[in-house]
Order: C-alpha cells, then sequence, then structure tokens
C-alpha cells in the first residue's frame, strides 16, 4: 500500500490520543513473544531443583504404592484430587511468571491502556473480499511479516542444528550412562539450544519493535489541512469567536446602558465622548463610572440621559480624560476630583443637600 504523500505532518496529541482509545497503539508482538519465552526458560532454569523433587514424588508413588492401590470410586477420587494438586503445584507457578513477564512486557509498550472497541466486530471489513486479497498480496506489511516468519524460522533451525552436530561424537558414550546421567545431559542440551535460539530472536524482536513505532508514527501523519482544521476546532473558529465576542460586547453594552438612568450626570466631549457618573458616598468615596462610550455610543448613552432627565455637561478635557482612564465601574483617579466635584456641585440634587 502506497504511502500517501500528502501526509507529511506529525501527528498531533489529539490524533495520537483518539487512537489510542480506539486501540490503535504501536506495540511488537515479536517483543512479546519472545519475552514470555525467555521468561518460561529463565522460570524452568530457576526452578529445575523444585520440580525434580516433585516428578521424583510422583515417581516413586506410582512405582510404589501406586501399583498396589485398589481403584474404586472413593481412590480413584482421591487419586484425581492429588494429581490436580500436583500438577496445580507444578504448573502455577511457570504460568503465573510468564503472565506476569507477558503484563509487564505489554505495559511498558503501550502503558496504561483498557478499551473495548478493539473487540468490536468490523464487518465492512470482513466481507470486502477484494480489499482482503489486495492486503493479501500487495500490503508491504505482509512481505515485512512474511520475511519475520521466515528469519524466525530460520533461526529456531539453525541454532539447534549446530548444537546437534557438535555434539554428535558425545552421543556415543551415552549408551553406557545412568538414567540420571542421561537426563542431566538432555536437559543441558536443550537448554544450551534454547539459549542459543532466544538471543538472536531477541534481536529481532528489538527491531521488530523499532519498526512497528516508526511505522505506527508514519501511518499517524497528517495533512496540513487536517493540522489546520484540528488547531481551529482547539482554538475556536475565528468567524465563531468573532460572533461570540460581538454578542458578548453587546451583552455587556446593553447593561451598561440600563444603568445610564442611574446616574447623576453626563460628561461629554460633546460629540465624541460620553461618560456617565454618579456620586454615593455609600457605595464608594468617589464617582463611579457606570457608562462611557465613543461616537454612536456616545450618542446612545446622551439620549438615553435626556429620556431620563440626566443632566449632561460639556467639558471636553475632563470627557477625553476619563474615558481613557477610567474603566466601567471604576472610580475617577485622583487628580480628576476637582474637575468632577466643580460640575456635581452645581446640579440641583447636590445644591439640595
Amino acid at each position: 500500500m502506497a504511502k500517501d504523500p500528502s501526509r507529511t505532518e506529525k501527528a498531533t496529541p489529539k490524533r495520537l490520543n483518539k487512537a489510542r482509545q480506539d486501540g490503535s497503539v504501536a506495540k511488537g508482538e515479536e517483543m512479546g513473544k519472545t519475552m514470555t519465552l525467555i521468561a518460561g526458560v529463565v522460570c524452568l532454569r530457576a526452578i529445575m531443583d523444585f520440580y525434580y523433587e516433585q516428578f521424583y514424588e510422583i515417581f516413586q508413588w506410582f512405582f510404589t504404592k501406586g501399583i498396589f492401590t485398589q481403584l474404586d470410586k472413593q481412590s480413584v477420587y482421591q487419586l484425581f484430587q492429588w494429581c490436580s494438586q500436583r500438577l496445580a503445584l507444578i504448573l502455577l507457578p511457570l504460568f503465573l511468571f510468564i503472565a506476569f513477564v507477558a503484563f509487564v512486557v505489554l505495559r511498558l509498550q503501550v502503558g496504561s491502556l483498557w478499551t473495548t472497541k478493539v473487540f468490536k466486530p468490523k464487518f465492512g471489513k470482513m466481507f470486502n473480499l477484494m480489499s482482503g486479497l489486495k492486503k493479501l498480496m500487495l500490503d508491504i506489511k505482509t512481505a515485512i511479516r512474511l520475511i519475520k516468519s521466515i528469519l524466525f524460522a530460520v533461526i529456531v533451525g539453525i541454532a539447534p542444528y549446530i548444537i546437534i552436530k557438535n555434539e554428535v561424537g558425545n552421543f556415543l558414550p551415552l549408551f553406557y550412562s545412568s538414567a540420571h546421567e542421561l537426563a542431566i545431559y538432555v536437559l543441558s542440551i536443550g537448554y544450551k539450544m534454547v539459549t542459543y535460539t532466544m538471543l538472536p530472536m531477541l534481536i529481532l524482536a528489538v527491531i521488530d519493535l523499532w519498526y512497528q513505532r516508526w511505522n505506527y508514527h508514519e501511518e499517524m501523519k497528517m495533512t496540513k489541512d487536517e493540522v489546520k482544521d484540528e488547531r481551529k476546532q482547539a482554538e475556536g473558529d475565528p468567524k465563531i469567536k468573532q460572533q461570540q465576542k460581538q454578542k458578548m460586547m453587546a451583552m455587556l453594552q446593553q447593561r451598561m446602558m440600563a444603568e445610564v438612568p442611574n446616574a447623576d450626570v453626563v460628561i461629554t466631549n460633546p460629540t465624541h465622548y460620553a461618560i456617565a457618573l454618579k456620586y454615593d458616598a455609600i457605595l464608594a468615596p468617589a464617582p463611579l463610572v457606570l457608562a462611557k462610550g465613543m461616537n454612536k455610543v456616545a450618542e446612545r448613552i446622551k439620549e438615553i440621559a435626556r429620556e431620563n432627565k440626566v443632566p449632561i455637561r460639556e467639558n471636553k478635557p475632563l470627557a477625553q480624560a476619563l474615558y481613557k482612564q477610567v474603566e466601567i465601574g471604576d472610580i475617577i483617579p485622583e487628580e480628576l476630583y476637582k474637575a468632577v466635584a466643580a460640575i456635581l456641585a452645581k446640579l440641583n440634587k447636590f445644591t439640595r443637600k
């Protein structure tokens, strides 16, 4: 299968995470197989004495007491229980250790991951015969899997062949060996064969793991348009963000205009700026800016002020200073106290006090 030349960008964390949640991760299957085989060999080697004792007791019982045992329902049931316990004692340590190693190897490769999506049947792929045949005949992955299988088969065949060829001269003296000596020899040669086989298998497994990770990231690559689309989704579409900003500004402006009737005075430029002020010693130690705006917004503030009989006073320098220095809801700065106080002092609301 040819690689899409347009996919030149590295996969984003979002894409990798989505693939991971779908069960698609970079892992080397050969690494898991090889490590479990090595774990089994190491475990057998470590507990060989234990196995010797167990098998010795089993054979000793069968060839001494066992041949004289009368078989009936009760004795057969007891024999079944005894054999089951012995088998569990022999096999469980080996199986548990192999399972533990398999779990650790898989966890080191893919990390913490649990998903049921990998079990979901993909009927489209199951019934697409032509696609399956195409992958079988033309897919580069199929060729690579075939090469791996051939290499592993060669390794499994060559290593025992070399060892047996070198040991041919030692076979004849075994005729005079005891059963115990013969068993030790066979086990030692078998362990040697497995060791010589596991080493090249481990090298191939490491190479396969590197290739699987490289190939995974190559397949996950994205086009520039896909990266741009994902960035837009993450940051938000500029048009939508602009619309949201406009709606937010409209809502803030409506709230601001609703406060204008509560103002004590509106100071203007007279046409460019309009600032609505309110002074209440209980609320704040200095006058507050309830609303401000320029051009059309300023005209709207003045219009609302007239409708609600709020005094409008023209003071160009003060209007410009208030607009530039004070935000809505803040009190005026100290340097503008005198100018604002002079205007408030002339208003009927404050002269009556």
